[in-house]
């Protein structure tokens, strides 16, 4: 049976014994980090492997790609595409710019993706852009307003799809409030429900259609003030799930980030317990992996719905000419 994780590799190519551990836990996916990346052909073959080690040539294959800081894929190779707050720098003046010239980033990014093999992007990021927050979101996010936000998010959405790649709403139901950096330490976010409603959780209720999203590892202490997004199931089943409305694959953020107590075997039962559809595990350490590999459990009747529900990625793209795309890029963000 499938095992509900998505797991990393610690290299550009796959040992004989991750081989052979992925062979015997079957998870439903992977993900790539920058430690993974060298070359497009490097690249390519690493994605091959790791689907021949499950035999599943559609598991799904992530990365977070978001542009600015957040890219894995980066030059000389790979394009350097602009963080999601240029976008939102560009509407502040011109709103139908912004919407086009995050489109068009992300159809980009998303291309580059499928030439790859890859299936899956973490982005874009719905988190709202806050004064004196963690820079953990920063220009990760694109503005202030949820409405733009949302709006933006869309577009960025579109691009991917229309790419053929499955774009993840990160980090639901918000991180932009976070004090400190979740990779660190958990952040404890003290704003009312009422607040809450009318900010942070916006943009994802406007985009409560598309298909996957990923959980935040911060502590809303006016919905649950023990537990961070991702191991509360008030906060999946009331918040999430409920008032939102996110029908979709619900995966969560890194297990393997400080943010979490307790070892990683517990952080994955606790996670999978509240109802994170997939337990996401980053670092690629093999001791780590098995530990979550023999708790996450097996792909529930419910997962494999929303697995199913969602867009695959297309082999006929939609049409492109990739420098007047650029080029048109460029001309646009010119004016941010």
């Amino acid at each position: 049976m499938t095992t509900a994780a998505i797991l990393g590799c610690a290299g550009p190519t796959l040992s004989a014994e991750e081989r052979q551990f992925f062979r015997g836990a079957d998870p439903l996916g992977f993900i790539l980090f920058q430690r993974n990346c060298q070359s497009p052909e490097q690249v390519r073959r690493l994605v091959q492997d790791l689907r021949g080690a499950v035999g599943r040539d559609e598991a799904p294959v992530l990365i977070d790609q978001e542009g600015g800081r957040v890219a894995r894929l980066r030059p000389p190779a790979w394009r350097q595409a602009p963080a999601a707050g240029r976008f939102g720098a560009l509407a502040t003046h011109d709103v139908s710019a912004a919407l086009e010239a995050a489109r068009l980033n992300a159809q980009l990014m998303g291309r580059e993706l499928a030439g790859l093999g890859i299936s899956v992007d973490c982005a874009p990021v719905l988190d709202l852009q806050f004064e004196g927050a963690s820079n953990v979101v920063g220009d990760r996010g694109f503005a202030t307003d949820p409405e733009l936000v949302a709006s933006l998010g869309r577009a960025v959405c579109e691009g991917l799809l229309a790419a053929g790649i499955t774009p993840v709403l990160k980090h639901m139901p918000g991180h932009g409030r976070a004090l400190v950096d979740s990779h660190h330490a958990l952040p404890e976010v003290d704003a009312s429900l009422a607040a809450l409603r009318q900010t942070d959780f916006v943009p994802f209720l406007r985009l409560a259609d598309m298909p996957w999203a990923m959980t935040s590892h911060v502590l809303y202490k006016a919905i649950d003030p023990q537990r961070s997004a991702t191991t509360s199931p008030t906060v999946i089943n009331d918040i999430i799930r409920g008032e939102i409305g996110f029908k979709g694959v619900l995966v969560s953020d890194d297990l393997s980030m400080e943010a979490l107590r307790g070892d990683i075997a517990d952080r994955t039962k606790r996670a999978r317990a509240a109802g994170c559809d997939l337990a996401l595990h980053c670092n690629g350490r093999l001791d780590e992996m098995r530990a979550v590999a023999a708790v996450a459990g097996s792909i529930s009747d419910a997962t494999a719905e929303r697995l199913a529900r969602g867009p695959a990625a297309t082999t006929e793209l939609a049409p492109m000419n990739i420098a007047s795309a650029e080029a048109r890029l460029d001309q646009l963000l010119a004016t941010a």
